[in-house]
């Protein structure tokens, strides 16, 4: 199991690099949207909608707002930050208020549980982290940002698995995911801090004006909001009562169980840039 998980994730960095190094914007976007699509067929099933059918409705419902969003935000031209901002503080919010769900279930389900409600959280997830991600790829260097975001969720889930495997103890969210402990968690904050000091070191002369302090909230936002995004969908999932959100990818389960944390990260990481004056 462990060699598929490494074959399968070594496969998946590989087409993710290749695609950033050499397909153009319009391209790039399209082929986001198809994998955001395909995570939008495994969350229909954990709405609640079986049918295949129902299923399909609501990939074509995602498909139509990312179109929507595509010409709202002019992301195939020039996106400007008045449009996309508001956008990326309403993602954000949005995962404020899930993380207030996540400490608070299963008493929170009553405000969630319903197949609109659960439809709602799947459309806002998967299209705000779309926007997040074409936005990126618009900036200078917009596909070493997109990867540095990658990187910055990867560092922190690597760092939160060694360390709550070697230290674990205290739960940090029982009711949701056993198996994390707070332990693991500042393990992943502190791979994040250490990876926010790198990367300053790095940045061009033209950045000077953005300072480590900033670099560091930037990047530990971002984790931060990684592991709610992990801890939300995981929270659906056993509302849902499934273990994984599907079986797409041989050893990691569904495509939404390599999406979760990448789906949290990106508008906060897009949103942290901005604020801190990239």
């Amino acid at each position: 199991m462990l060699k598929q998980r490494i074959v399968t994730a070594l496969a998946m960095a590989g087409l993710f690099l290749a695609a950033v190094l050499f397909l153009p914007l319009l391209w790039l976007a399209f082929m986001l949207g198809v994998v955001v699509c395909l995570g939008a067929w495994e969350w229909a099933r954990l709405a609640g909608w079986r049918s295949s059918l129902s299923r399909g409705v609501f990939v074509l419902t995602l498909g139509l707002l990312l179109a929507a969003l595509f010409v709202y935000a002019e992301l195939g031209l020039a996106p400007q930050r008045e449009q996309v901002q508001p956008v990326l503080g309403i993602a954000c919010l949005w995962w404020s208020f899930s993380l207030l769900w996540v400490k608070s279930y299963p008493a929170s389900a009553v405000l969630w549980r319903s197949r609109v409600m659960r439809s709602l959280m799947g459309l806002l997830i998967l299209a705000s982290a779309w926007l997040a991600a074409v936005y990126l790829l618009a900036f200078p260097r917009g596909g070493l940002l997109l990867v540095v975001m990658v990187v910055i969720v990867a560092a922190t889930d690597i760092g939160a698995y060694f360390s709550g495997t070697r230290f674990g103890r205290h739960k940090l969210a029982v009711h949701v995911s056993p198996a994390k402990t707070w332990e693991g968690f500042w393990g992943g904050v502190a791979c994040a801090t250490l990876l926010a000091v790198a990367l300053w070191s790095v940045l061009p002369a033209r950045m000077a004006h953005i300072s480590l302090a900033a670099v560091i909230a930037v990047v530990v936002t971002t984790a931060l909001a990684s592991v709610v995004g992990d801890l939300t969908v995981s929270m659906v999932k056993r509302e849902s009562g499934v273990k994984d959100s599907g079986s797409l990818l041989p050893g990691h389960g569904g495509l939404l169980d390599r999406l979760d944390s990448l789906c949290s990260a990106a508008p906060v990481f897009a949103l942290g840039l901005l604020l801190a004056g990239w």
